[in-house]
Order: C-alpha cells, then sequence, then structure tokens
C-alpha cells in the first residue's frame, strides 16, 4: 500500500481498534456478529489491505456507536484512497506528518499548548523559515522552502468557509523567545494579535506569574473530530510523534488542557501582553 492510503487506513483501523475495545468484544466475537473472519476484522483494525464500507458500517452498529461517530467512521472508510492537498509531498515527508495532516484536515477543532515555539498554524513565514534553519540537523535551502512551504499550506484550513476552532495557550516564553531577529518577531507578534481577532481562534497566554502549572506534559496538540470520543493527542517529542488515543489518554491531556486555560490570562488581558512584549523589542 502506497503511503498516501496508509494515513487513513491508519486512521480508520486506529477507530475500529476503539470501537470494539470500547464493546468489551474479541476479534473473533466481532466477526461472528458481522458473518465475517477474525482474520478480516483484524485486517480492517491495521493498515494493510482494502475496506468496504458496508462491514465497517456493520461493526460499528454492533459495537454501538453514535449516529455521529459510525457516519464519521463509514465516511473515511469511503475514502479511504481520497488524497489531500499533501499529496504531492507525500513521497518525501514522515508518515506520522501525514497521519498528522490527515486527522488536521477532519478536525472541527484543535486546542494547542505550547511551551517553546508558536503553533505552526499561527507561524509567519520568516518565524517558520528561521526555525528550520535552528534545526540541530542541517538542512539544504530547498529542504527548508519545502517545509516551510507545507506549514504555510496547513494554515488555509483557518481560512475554510467552516474552519476549525483552533484555541492556543501560549507559556510566556513562546513570545519572549526571539526567533530569527526582532524584526522576525515582531511580525510573530502581530500575527498573533491579529489571529486573536478572528472569530474562530482564542488565544491565551500563560504568564511566568502563575509558576507552577500543568504543563509537565510539555507541549501537545488535541485534535478534535466531529465526535469526541474519536480524538486524538498528538506530541511532537525530539525522536519522532506519539498520536494518543486511548480514553485514559485522552481524559488526562483534555483535563490539562481545561486547567491550563484556566489559569492563563483571558483574551484581552493576553493580547496586552503581547503588545508590551512587542514594544521591548
Amino acid at each position: 500500500m502506497s503511503v498516501r492510503t496508509t494515513t487513513r487506513r491508519r486512521q480508520l483501523g486506529a477507530m475500529m481498534r476503539k470501537l470494539r475495545a470500547r464493546k468489551g468484544l474479541t476479534l473473533e466475537e466481532a466477526g461472528n456478529l458481522v458473518g465475517v473472519s477474525k482474520a478480516t476484522v483484524s485486517r480492517y483494525e491495521t493498515q494493510a489491505g482494502p475496506v468496504k464500507w458496508l462491514v465497517v458500517d456493520a461493526l460499528c452498529r454492533e459495537y454501538d456507536a453514535t449516529d455521529s461517530e459510525r457516519q464519521a467512521i463509514v465516511a473515511i472508510a469511503k475514502n479511504v484512497k481520497q488524497q489531500g492537498w499533501w499529496s504531492s509531498f507525500t513521497d518525501s515527508i514522515p508518515e506520522s506528518m501525514n497521519l498528522l495532516l490527515t486527522l488536521e484536515d477532519e478536525a472541527v477543532r484543535e486546542d494547542h499548548f505550547c511551551s517553546v515555539y508558536v503553533p505552526g498554524l499561527l507561524q509567519t513565514r520568516e518565524y517558520s523559515t528561521a526555525l528550520q534553519k535552528a534545526n540541530e540537523v542541517r538542512l539544504a535551502q530547498p529542504e527548508i522552502e519545502r517545509l516551510v512551504d507545507i506549514r504555510m499550506k496547513r494554515q488555509a484550513i483557518l481560512d475554510r468557509p467552516t474552519p476549525p476552532h483552533l484555541w492556543a495557550v501560549l507559556d510566556e516564553s513562546v513570545i519572549r523567545r526571539v526567533v530569527g531577529s526582532p524584526a522576525i518577531m515582531k511580525a510573530q507578534l502581530d500575527r498573533l494579535l491579529e489571529a486573536g481577532e478572528s472569530a474562530n481562534i482564542t488565544l491565551q497566554i500563560l504568564p511566568f506569574a502563575k509558576g507552577a502549572h500543568g504543563a509537565a506534559l510539555g507541549s501537545f496538540v488535541i485534535l478534535g473530530a466531529a465526535e469526541a470520543a474519536l480524538d486524538v493527542v498528538y506530541v511532537d517529542i525530539h525522536t519522532g510523534s506519539l498520536f494518543l488515543e486511548k480514553e485514559e489518554e485522552l481524559t488526562r491531556y483534555r483535563l490539562a488542557f481545561e486547567y491550563l486555560r484556566a489559569q492563563a490570562l483571558d483574551m484581552e488581558a493576553s493580547a496586552a501582553v503581547i503588545q508590551n512584549v512587542r514594544k521591548e523589542l
């Protein structure tokens, strides 16, 4: 199977595993309920081989999925071969990025906590370029430009007729860390101020004055699906990326985000802090 179909198949498999586990069925029991083999159910929960949406629909019904869960999963099953806007890049980017772009393309909301850098969806081109140049592995200029192009293209989801709601909580260090140059940082702070005025973007600053907080988890993103049970947590770590989908994992990160945004400044006070930091540059 090509990398281009792996992303949706992985997402579909994860969802099917989650629903079966929630119902408490074995692979064999699930197969018997819909008249397919244990091996078929197992294959539907992996990234290998084609799927039939009618079987997916039947399994969802036996798993007692809600109507919205079933409809969301069947829609993915019908479009496992569909290629997103990033298909022209997929031959040279990691599968983890393919999966992130797939999940993000279908998200109805994104909750970000950022402890180091501005979230990619709100970065200016110059800020993003400076980050790529700071990579510990030296990249050639064409590679830097390609990665920045992907990041800029991702931002188009915020301009859709019905965009996802982006809620970003930024540690104060994010806006005080000068990336690139003072001029680049000023432009980036202007972008944050502009973003904070958008109806679909909520931007908060978590000030140093709050001291210890619930960010021991580090930076993370909760990618919200149309049905909350299908949410996925994305964690970018130095050695790779983690996609967390277990209910206990989701609960932990949701609680952490609720705690962080409760501690953070409100939108108006956050904008004032950003403006003050900009003046200091």
